[in-house]
């Protein structure tokens, strides 16, 4: 796959490359895809919990026994 960019963009991806310890403009590209793949996924996840009817109070006592059930499974 190529991809064509105005000089202003492809700039910006040179320096990010080199800024950000990227060996090349591809591993650039690559990682925002994976970071933006990522974003669309908890997205949608927030929005299925969302929709998933009404959740817990988040007081003192939920966190009480979260710290519990994590330390009875540890």
């Amino acid at each position: 796959m190529n991809v064509s960019l105005p000089a202003e963009l492809k700039h910006f991806v040179e320096s990010q490359v080199g800024e950000g310890g990227y060996g090349t403009s591809s591993e650039f590209v690559r990682d925002l895809i994976r970071r933006e793949r990522a974003r669309i996924q908890l997205r949608e996840r927030i929005v299925a919990g969302m929709e998933s009817g009404p959740g817990s109070e988040l007081d003192a006592g939920y966190f009480e026994r979260l710290r519990a059930r994590i330390t009875d499974e540890a």
